[in-house]
């Protein structure tokens, strides 16, 4: 059976989109979508960057709103954000379950490109860890 999963956070431009391509590239039978409560223009450069470091192009990806999904009914609803610096957006759609796994925002960081670029990595590999153990115990062979 597909899995229906939608991943939120604020402007739907790093953390959401990493986790998008990450666990679309973990199982390409997943239904994988991601949105923001206050989506930005555009994916942010540095997010593609170090996605495709990993082989995972988000080139063509851009930034959605979560009110064009409220109709829908998904299977997992997942929050993205750090809640010690945002509130996480809830979602009032059809749900099965909804879940926090929580990452700092890259395009917060500051310093040389190199320190940013660091921080990009460091929470791009966080993410695909942390959503890696999300799909091995909730959706392999389910």
């Amino acid at each position: 059976m597909k899995k229906k999963i939608l991943i939120l956070c604020t402007g739907n431009s790093c953390r959401s989109q990493m986790a998008e391509g990450f666990l679309k590239s973990f199982d390409t039978r997943l239904k994988v979508y991601s949105a923001g409560t206050k989506p930005s223009s555009q994916v942010h450069p540095i997010a593609i960057h170090v996605m495709k470091e990993t082989g995972i192009d988000l080139s063509k990806n851009y930034p959605k709103t979560v009110d064009q999904f409220l109709n829908d009914s998904f299977d997992f609803v997942i929050t993205v954000c750090d809640n010690a610096k945002e509130s996480c957006p809830i979602f009032i759609g059809k749900v099965g379950r909804q879940l926090h796994i929580g990452f700092e925002d890259p395009a917060e960081a500051e310093g040389t490109e190199e320190e940013v670029l660091s921080v990009f990595r460091r929470i791009r590999d966080e993410i695909k860890k942390d959503f890696y153990e999300f799909y091995m115990k909730e959706l392999k062979d389910k």
